[in-house]
């Protein structure tokens, strides 16, 4: 079946930095696209990041010079460094994992809290 397993995440002060990970197991076919997704309370949830097994990324408009996307293919582990933290990236962040056959894989979520 196979499983996104995150780790990371918590409390932080504005302008400060978290890094979050995400571990594919189990999962034995290719995976192509990884990528970061969050909701927040009452909001629908959005892209933040993601990677290509080639390693191109596109960035949500609101962490592009804060937050960086990496991965590691043969670990099948994506990252997540977010820097400069805004109160506005309070949300529940989700793993993703796009691989071949069409199939999609959502963590379990972890919360990350910026207070002010």
């Amino acid at each position: 079946q196979g499983k996104l397993v995150e780790s990371g995440g918590g409390s932080v002060q504005a302008g400060g930095s978290l890094g979050l990970s995400c571990a594919a197991s189990g999962i034995i076919i290719r995976i192509n696209t990884m990528g970061w997704y969050r909701q927040a309370p009452g909001k629908q949830r959005e892209l933040v990041a993601r990677i290509t097994s080639g390693g191109s990324t596109n960035y949500a408009d609101f962490v592009k010079g804060r937050f960086t996307i990496s991965r590691d293919n043969a670990e099948n582990t994506v990252y997540l460094q977010m820097s400069n933290m805004k109160p506005e990236d309070t949300a529940v962040y989700y793993c993703n994992a796009l691989a071949t056959f069409s199939r999609e894989y959502w963590g379990q979520g972890t919360q990350v809290t910026v207070s002010s």
